[in-house]
Formats: C-alpha cells, structure tokens, sequence
C-alpha cells in the first residue's frame, strides 16, 4: 500500500524545480563541472537564534516542504530561460539537459511537525548527493521559516486566550494571497479554532468562520434595518459586527433582535470596558447565550491583559498580527553543510559557528513529564532522552503517509502542555537548556584546530 500524497497548497506544485536562488544552480553546475556531482553530501537546517519574545518555536511547514520537495522538476521552458543566463553561459549544455529529469532522490529526517523546537538543534537533515541536496536549501529554507513563524505566534495567542476560541482572521493582511494559505493551516496546527480563508478552510478540512462587513451596515438607510436583514438571511450565521457606528447602541440594537442572534463581534475602542456593558445590556435583554467575539488588532499581549481584567469574551479574532508575526517576522532559520563522503564540515565565522557531522536530537523530560533540556549528538551516537528526528524520506520517496492535520494538531497540543512552567507566557525568557554531547564538541575542536 502506498503512502497517501502529501496536501499541496502550491496552484501548480508540478514545475517548483525553479523556486530556488540562482546560487544554488550555478553551484549545481559548478559541481558537475568539477566532478563533485557524485559526492553524497549532509546538510542540516536549524535555527541559530530565537527571535525576541520567544522562549520557543513550534515547528511547521513540514507536511507541504516533503510533498513539494517530492515533485520538485524543470520543466522545458524553464530549462530553456535558465540556459540563457549570463552566470551560466560557459556551463556545459549537458548540465542543462540533466535539469530535465532532475528529482530529488535522497533521505530526509525531520522532527514531527507539530514539535516544540528550539534554536541550535537541527530540524531537518538531508542526506543526497551533492547538488541535489544544494538545490533544495532555498525551498526548504522558505517552506519552513514562514510556516514555523505563524504557528509559534498562534501557540502564544491560544495560550493567552486561557481555553477561550482564537480564530485567524488574517487572509487580507498576509503578504500576498499564498500567504493566507500556510497561515491558516499553521495557525490552526498551532491551536486556533478556525480560519476565514474559505479556500484554504476547503482544501485541509478545518472549520471556516466569519461574521460580517462594515459595508453591510452602512449600506442600508439605518443600522437597525442592517441587523435585521442579515439574522432574517443568515440564521445559522448570525454575527453582528456592532461598532460601525456607535457599540453601545449597535449592541442595543443587537439584543432586541427576534430571533435571538447568535454572537456580538467588538472590533475598536476600549474592548474590555465595551465588552462589560455588552454583556450587561445582552443578559437584561435575555440574551445570555449571545455570544461576544474580540478583535480589532489583538496580539497576545491584548488578550491576556483582557482576560486577566475578567473581560467577558468567548473568543477572539486575531488578523494582522497573527498572519505577519508582526513582534517577529523573521527567523534566522539556515541550512548548512555538515558532513561530506562521511568528513565532517564546519564553520567558523564569528557568530556563525557550525558543528560538524550527521545529528541527532535527544529530549529529555522531569518526573512530572515536562521538558527539561535537549542534547544534540552524533547521528549514530547511544543516548537517553526520547531522539526528535525521524525518517521521513528514503531515496525519494515517502518511508510512510505523513501525519494528517488533525493529528498534526493533536501532537502539537501535547508537546506545548509538556513546556515547563519557565518557558510559559508571553513575556517568558528563552531559558531552555541545550547541550553538544562531548564527542560533537571534540569533532568540532579537531576540525578548527586543523587536525
């Protein structure tokens, strides 16, 4: 039985092989130019640092990274346009000819998606020969950063909601419209509730929410004709946006609609004090089962001071700040060269240091099941602890079907309740331990020292 194929949320997932830097090709060529195309090559991503206000990140993209690695190919016409670039011109055209039926056919090990991760350990390992794994890095670098940045922030909003429903709102805010895409599905990995992205809600199965425009409102001669088209249409929908105008009165307005709507949605002003005499005028008009959904350019830091004050919201609503990771919007995410024909490869730039050879991950946990510190060793190297990566890829193709989202979600949810007490909130400290076990350290030594 076949493994099932990876969700790909690319229009056209079957001519990515050019998605790349023009770096990474003409070292391909380089390569092959210098008889090195055959020399089976290790490279690692990992994150050198963690990005301000992040004591952890949550690692995602992976499921769309491997199936789109999988399909990675040229087609013809742009074989064509890359023989036509100055960098490449003195390239021998059998090179080009290669790019034809180029595809990936190496290994891959990855920690599960869904991991809480931290900066210094490798998240994935890539083992090809040379000029595939090279080809790779810009793909990989891009299908991971983005996705692990967004799931990182949603962790933290869905932590400070305490159990209360986050809802991404963000399809309008990203950085294109491929970006509502991984948001979604990263946002909803990390424990959101739902997405508006009707198309991105369609393609992974997860529940689609929304409410209404302020267009609708001031379309109509007053506010109080909006609100009672819209219950009268949408029934199994009705979420009144009330702030169009003036809130109190949009949720007076609100409260004596029959029959009852569902849910108030307070997007401006001072959301908690709005939030206190929302509930007060709902529950004298008998609406107590009215829900009161928050929005309005939160982040994590809005909500949790909104719960702390008791405000009496069920859920939230976050778009802008969720979608850009706006206190975070980069993350310095690498892929490197480790390991080549079995010698291991180092840098040594200032702030720049890598360590040599093939790696594994070891975590390890207290006596009450909480993460206490990570070790990284050799690949081949015996340790305790509960090892991180995974075999994901084997000569090209799927060892097994990837986890789906559900599960995804499911394991996320466990791994950020394992978090210890010191890494929790979103003013905490990245205070995590980890460790190079001694014979990384003396590998690394040995190669800086010349020997």
């Amino acid at each position: 039985m076949f493994p099932d194929p990876p969700v790909s949320l690319w229009p056209d997932p079957e001519s990515l092989g050019a998605v790349t830097d023009l770096y990474q090709l003409t070292m391909m060529a380089g390569y092959a130019q210098a008889g090195k195309d055959r020399d089976r090559a290790t490279f690692e991503l990992f994150v050198r640092r963690l990005p301000d206000h992040r004591a952890f990140l949550v690692f995602a993209g992976l499921e769309q990274a491997i199936g789109d690695l999988l399909r990675l190919a040229f087609s013809d016409a742009q074989v064509d346009a890359i023989r036509r670039l100055p960098a490449l011109s003195h390239i021998d055209s059998s090179f080009f000819e290669s790019l034809r039926t180029l595809r990936f056919e190496g290994d891959v090990w990855a920690a599960p998606e869904g991991s809480v991760v931290f900066a210094g350990e490798p998240l994935i390992r890539v083992e090809a020969p040379l000029p595939q794994a090279q080809w790779v890095e810009t793909f990989l670098l891009a299908s991971i950063g983005y996705p692990t940045l967004v799931a990182s922030k949603a962790a933290r909003l869905v932590e400070a909601a305490e159990g209360r429903p986050v809802f991404d709102f963000g399809a309008r805010r990203g950085h294109g419209p491929h970006a509502g895409f991984l948001a979604a599905r990263a946002a909803y990995l990390a424990g959101c509730a739902g997405t508006s992205h009707v198309e991105a809600a369609h393609r992974l199965g997860i529940p689609c929410v929304g409410t209404m425009a302020h267009s609708w409102v001031q379309s109509f001669p007053t506010e109080a004709e909006a609100f009672a088209f819209f219950n009268a249409i949408f029934p199994n929908a009705s979420t009144l946006l009330v702030d169009t105008y003036d809130t109190v009165e949009g949720v007076r307005l609100a409260a004596a609609l029959e029959p009852a709507i569902q849910a108030i949605r307070l997007d401006s002003g001072d959301l908690s004090a709005l939030a206190f005499k929302a509930r007060a005028i709902l529950d004298a008009a008998n609406r107590s089962a009215v829900k009161i959904i928050g929005s309005g350019d939160l982040d994590e830091a809005a909500i949790a001071r909104l719960v702390r004050h008791g405000a009496p919201f069920d859920s939230f609503g976050v778009g802008t700040e969720l979608i850009t990771s706006r206190d975070a919007p980069s993350l310095s995410i690498v892929y490197k060269l480790v390991e080549l024909n079995g010698t291991g490869r180092i840098k040594r730039s200032p702030g720049k240091k890598t360590y040599p050879m093939a790696k594994q991950v070891y975590r390890f946990r207290d006596a009450t099941g909480r993460f206490s510190c990570d070790r990284v060793t050799k690949a081949d190297e015996p340790s305790d602890g509960e090892p991180l990566l995974v075999p994901i890829v084997r000569s090209g193709a799927l060892v097994d079907s990837l986890p789906r989202l559900d599960a995804i979600r499911d394991y996320c949810r466990r791994q950020l309740a394992s978090l210890p007490d010191i890494l929790r909130g979103h003013n905490a400290k990245p205070l995590y331990p980890l460790a190079y076990s001694f014979a990384l350290e003396a590998e690394a030594e040995r190669l800086v020292s010349g020997g």
